[in-house]
């Protein structure tokens, strides 16, 4: 491939002639692929949806309604047995297929993209890691919250030094579902990864560990509280990062009343916000970034607000505008680190320190304890 650069190649059939668009292969076409990555996909300059794996009937026409061009096929090897057709591979299936269809991807030669977790282990996640410095392929975690409205905002602020040094760093992912949904993500077979805590999770620890660095110490509770459900839908972790800040992270299914998705303290100020990102219910109501003037921007009533001593709630501290979210900015990054050289958005070496915290957190929450890293 042309303008790639050593440590981070192409696929063998990447197209050799400039402002050609990669082909891109998705496996699987459930929540996660035809709701996030098949539509940031087709949005991304560089980036072409070639064929969608799904062997549900129903997802195989919703996929060629969405995407007239796209091919279909049924399992990951109709999609491997093609491989020099393809320039990217990317894995948004149930959890447990992650490492093997990473590792069948990378063996055909061919860059790979996984949706979080990448792995149920650290140690999985670093295997992976090896095998695709090994081939000089590019192996990226799709970590979108790293491009969440607030989290850019709270970044800016941190970089400004606006809170002062940070003492305490609270982040909340919750809703109110009082009814388990079923499938594999709420399955209580550990081989699924399913639970809060492996999903919701996944992000919680990423954002925290990205704004304050390595952990030292992990204390974690889990709960499951609904009546039939089989894995954790209330869960608690406190982090001790290496710096001296203090992540105080929660995930939920069963919060009747939510909490602040972030509180950020520290010795100058402090940052409440209220309120998800928005991008993600304007995927799910089939509005597309790119042709969607508002895309990532939010109301200005659900704007945080920094002060020292105010209550928030009263309207006290000045309002802090929040940024535009921005998640096609995680598929631009993969596509100009195919074609020019560029950085991961995302490696698996982060993914797999986000994986060390969650497998403390898990033994910390079934022994008791505070788990040392």
């Amino acid at each position: 491939m042309t303008g790639t650069t050593p440590g981070i190649s192409g696929a063998p059939g990447a197209a050799g002639t400039p402002g050609t668009p990669l082909r891109v292969g998705l496996i699987g076409y459930g929540l996660a692929g035809s709701v996030f990555h098949a539509p940031l996909i087709a949005a991304t300059e560089g980036l072409a949806l070639d064929t969608v794996v799904t062997s549900n009937p129903e997802r195989q026409e919703q996929a060629r309604a969405e995407f007239p061009d796209v091919r279909v096929a049924a399992t990951p090897d109709e999609l491997f047995d093609r491989a020099d057709e393809l320039d990217l591979i990317v894995i948004a299936s149930p959890n447990k297929t992650h490492v093997a269809l990473a590792t069948t991807a990378l063996k055909a030669g061919l860059p790979v993209v996984v949706d979080k977790p990448v792995a149920g282990t650290a140690a999985e996640a670093r295997e992976l890691a090896a095998l695709a410095e090994e081939r000089g392929l590019l192996l990226s975690v799709f970590q979108n919250r790293r491009w969440d409205n607030d989290f850019l905002t709270l970044r800016k602020l941190l970089a400004e030094g606006a809170l002062g040094d940070v003492w305490r760093f609270e982040s909340r992912f919750e809703r109110w579902r009082p009814q388990p949904k079923g499938g594999w993500r709420e399955s209580g077979d550990p081989t699924e990864i399913g639970g809060l805590l492996y999903d919701l999770g996944s992000h919680v620890v990423d954002q925290a560990l990205v704004l304050f660095g390595p952990v030292t110490s992990v204390y974690a509770e889990a709960d499951i509280r609904r009546p039939g459900a089989s894995v954790d839908d209330d869960t608690f972790l406190a982090l001790t990062h290496a710096n001296g800040v203090r992540s105080h992270l929660y995930v939920s299914a069963t919060t009747a009343q939510l909490g602040p998705r972030f509180r950020v303290l520290g010795s100058e100020a402090g940052y409440v916000k209220y309120g998800l990102d928005p991008q993600e219910a304007a995927l799910r109501d089939g509005r597309r970034p790119g042709t969607d003037q508002d895309w990532g921007l939010e109301p200005e009533s659900l704007w945080g607000r920094v002060g020292a001593g105010e209550s928030p709630v009263t309207g006290g501290g000045r309002v802090e505008p929040t940024l535009a979210g921005d998640y096609p900015a995680y598929y631009a990054a993969v596509a100009k680190a195919l074609l020019e050289g560029g950085p991961n958005p995302v490696t698996a070496s982060e993914a797999a320190a986000a994986l060390d915290v969650l497998e403390a957190a898990r033994r910390s929450a079934h022994d008791g304890v505070v788990v040392k890293l």
